[in-house]
């Protein structure tokens, strides 16, 4: 057995010194072991020495502090990933998986697994719904994490050392969308870029997938799972007291807990002081209202949690009691080539609606909670100058001034612009509605999903057929955006 020690105390010498090469240290080690052991040794190492391997094998010290900021708008799931996902089902179902008994089985339990998603039921995660979520969902999951991060290294709240517990890591979207959001695609990469230490807690069938593709990530992605549910899952085996974590990420899993709110609220006090938990859903009605009622359970109840995007409050000590449907959606990407086979096989089997096995919508709710009271941005809404939601019943009917986070993009049906807004007090849905768009109030169409929007003479209207707030965005309104 290797002196494991011996192996650390050398790296953090030469580290000072020169890049660290496994050769050169074999030579300082007690029974001079192989050069690849030591390496091994190395990269088991590397988180805790802070050292990234580079292409020649050699180690040095990582530079960056924080994941740079990166514009992400990723138009396909990269090949090495398609490739991985299609290698897989071929050697679960054979070459022609897509076609025959398998291609049949897959596709009805495509169909199921949508239809109990959308219901509610309860999903039993064996093989063949591993691979159907596989192929059904894996590439929009890649493309939607990298949007969300953006939010944090923005700010440069994201740190290239960087300790991930994936809860629910599922067959692998997320896990391949941050590692290519830190160190960049294929086409792009920089292996050297961060160090990533990433444990997934999955313990259904959907592992073996999630194995399957971690192996086309860089060296210095340091990935484990843990097969086991996160309720049992054991924190102290990871000594999360010595080194939290630093991103949390509950993807699409919260609505299949028993008790999620208990759940997200034990993994705080395993998540870094300066730290960001992820909760990311699909964008439908059921499963983004539940993400935003454990939002609001954890940042209004007795955690040290708070919002950091997109449902900011504006208002000191006020918490949100609306709806709260609320999601993201953005560019659609290329549909990758196994759900193109699996949906040619349908057609040629005369098979209802081939198109439903291509899924291209980059659709999807999330939250970011932080404990260190850092919001994406700053602003506060004001007694003296803007009115507030929870008291939107007394100005029916008037033009009033508000600050309001944009919470959707245009909800028409191509006649009046729609867009929901909130500042984070309001207990029934607010949308603003233009009627007419000028100069003075384009920011509103413009703006980003989540930013923040000052209204100046908007008229407040009560809609009997939503039982909402109308605040109408007219010639006499002006709108400008406060942030980004």
């Amino acid at each position: 057995m290797i002196d494991r020690e011996a192996v650390r105390s050398n790296a953090k010498y030469l580290r000072q010194v020169r890049p660290i090469d496994p050769d050169e240290i074999a030579e300082y080690i007690d029974g001079q072991p192989h050069p690849a052991v030591v390496a091994q040794t190395l990269r088991e190492e590397a988180f805790d020495l802070g050292l990234v391997e580079r292409a020649d094998g050699t180690f040095v010290p990582l530079e960056a502090e924080a994941v740079p900021h990166r514009e992400w708008s990723p138009a396909a799931l990269p090949a090495a990933y398609s490739r991985a996902v299609e290698d897989f089902l071929v050697k679960q179902y054979g070459a022609n998986w897509h076609r025959g008994e398998s291609g049949t089985t897959l596709r009805s339990t495509i169909r199921t697994l949508k239809a109990d998603y959308l219901t509610g039921d309860d999903i039993e995660y064996d093989a063949a719904t591993a691979a159907g979520y596989a192929i059904y969902h894996l590439p929009a999951y890649y493309a939607t994490i990298g949007y969300v991060l953006a939010t944090l290294t923005e700010r440069g709240l994201l740190p290239a050392s960087l300790r991930v517990l994936d809860v629910g890591a599922g067959v692998g979207g997320p896990a391949l969308g941050l590692h290519d959001f830190v160190f960049g695609d294929a086409d792009d990469r920089e292996p050297t870029a961060g160090l990533v230490d990433y444990h997934a807690v999955e313990p259904s069938a959907a592992a073996d997938v999630l194995d399957r593709v971690l192996s086309e990530t860089s060296r210095n992605f340091r990935s484990t799972i843990h097969r086991s549910t996160i309720e049992t899952f054991d924190y102290d085996a990871v000594d999360t007291d010595d080194d939290p974590f630093d991103l949390l990420i509950f993807g699409n899993v919260c609505n299949e807990l028993d008790d999620p709110v208990a759940v997200v609220e034990d993994s705080l006090s395993h998540l870094a002081d300066d730290g960001t938990i992820l909760l990311l859903e699909p964008a439908d009605r059921n499963t983004a209202i539940e993400l935003r009622e454990i939002e609001r359970a954890i940042a209004g109840g007795d955690t040290d949690a708070t919002v950091y995007a997109p449902t900011l409050r504006l208002w000191d000590g006020a918490e949100p009691d609306d709806r709260g449907w609320s999601f993201d959606v953005r560019p659609e990407i290329a549909v990758p080539a196994f759900q193109d086979r699996l949906a040619e096989a349908a057609a040629e089997a005369d098979e209802d609606d081939p198109d439903a096995f291509r899924n291209v919508d980059v659709q999807f709710a999330y939250s970011l909670l932080r404990r260190d009271d850092e919001r994406r941005y700053p602003f506060r809404a004001s007694r003296d100058r803007h009115a507030k939601m929870a008291a939107m019943d007394d100005h029916v009917t008037e033009r009033i001034d508000l600050l309001a986070v944009k919470l959707s993009h245009d909800l028409s049906d191509g006649d009046n612009a729609v867009f929901k807004i909130g500042d984070g007090s309001q207990t029934t849905d607010h949308y603003a509605v233009v009627t007419k768009e000028s100069g003075l109030n384009r920011a509103l169409a413009s703006a980003d999903y989540g930013a923040v929007l000052a209204f100046e003479n908007a008229l407040v209207l009560w809609n009997d057929d939503e039982e909402a707030y109308n605040l109408v965005v007219d010639g006499e309104t002006v709108v400008d955006q406060v942030s980004g």
